[in-house]
């Protein structure tokens, strides 16, 4: 067995799924109906076709999610959550719960963070 280069389980999560996008896709698959790419961009909402397409071509790859190709023309390709992926779906169901919880509490600091920042922008000018 190889020796794991991560510290703690948190690392492997975020080295899995960091970024932006990765949570957001993981989250619309998590109703485990099979998604088209053009409904995953209108639910991820503003990301852009090449960057959701490599998001999902490494989830694919890391065996989080299954492309499926009908082999049609046009093309018609769907995607759904592997059982490591559902796995990974049950484990952050809490956490999306906790945020919809706390979503004003959260926009409010983020509206307040946003402020900081653009003050230290302009102070800086």
């Amino acid at each position: 067995m190889t020796e794991s280069p991560f510290t703690c389980g948190m690392e492997a999560v975020l080295d899995l799924v960091g970024g932006k996008w990765k949570l957001l896709i993981l989250f619309h698959l998590m109703s485990g109906k099979r998604l088209r790419f053009s409904e995953l961009r209108r639910l991820v909402g503003d990301v852009s076709e090449k960057m959701l397409s490599q998001q999902l071509k490494e989830m694919t790859g890391d065996g989080l999610v299954r492309r499926i190709d009908f082999h049609t023309i046009p093309p018609h390709v769907e995607y759904e959550l592997e059982e490591f992926g559902r796995g990974l779906g049950r484990a952050i169901r809490p956490v999306c719960q906790w945020g919809t919880q706390n979503m004003d509490h959260i926009a409010a600091i983020s509206t307040a963070r946003a402020s900081r920042i653009a003050a230290v922008g302009r102070r800086s000018k």
